[in-house]
């Protein structure tokens, strides 16, 4: 009967290690496409996916740039041009979404503020280069309380902890006491 029971944990130990084992591929959810929009990129037409719409500041959300015909032939570069992105004088390339991997795409990205941003796009592929821009991007006001206000809450129980050790600290004065005999 040992024999049994030891075999009984020995195949309820690798069902164990298989299902902790693939835990992590499974915390990937899948990119789920709220809205589209198509946009002519010279002659390519791409369709941008958003997987939060409305998008809001300060809240992350995956981008996919997908081209007709696939992404395999082609390459290209995005910009963005709107209040939190005065900066991105140059395109960044285009890079596979890493969880939707047929195509391009921003994985979590969050917008910093508010306003009408314009995603602007160049491609090069068979039919040659093409440029075009998906305009009115809009950007509402990011949800819930104003940061400052969070972090202030947020950092309370920080504050409770300082307080506490601080009062433990004062009351015990360890180091100052001698060491009994």
């Amino acid at each position: 009967m040992t024999a049994l029971r030891k075999l009984a944990v020995a195949v309820l130990a690798a069902i164990t290690l298989s299902l902790v084992a693939i835990a992590p591929a499974a915390a990937y959810a899948p990119v789920d496409i709220v809205h589209t929009e198509r946009v002519q990129v010279g002659p390519y037409v791409m369709t941008v996916g958003f997987s939060t719409w409305p998008i809001r500041a300060m809240k992350s959300l995956d981008f996919t740039f997908m081209p007709e015909g696939g992404i395999a032939d082609k390459t290209g570069t995005l910009r963005m041009s709107g209040p939190a992105y005065h900066s991105w004088k140059r395109g960044a390339p285009f890079v596979r979404h890493p969880r939707k991997r047929e195509s391009w795409g921003l994985d979590i990205l969050a917008i910093d503020d508010p306003g009408d941003y314009s995603l602007i796009f160049t491609l090069d592929g068979p039919l040659g280069h093409g440029e075009g821009s998906l305009d009115g991007v809009h950007v509402l006001d990011q949800p819930g309380p104003p940061l400052p206000l969070s972090w202030t809450i947020a950092s309370l129980p920080l504050l409770g902890l300082i307080a506490f050790l601080a009062v433990a600290w004062r009351r015990l004065r360890p180091g100052r006491r001698p060491l009994p005999l």
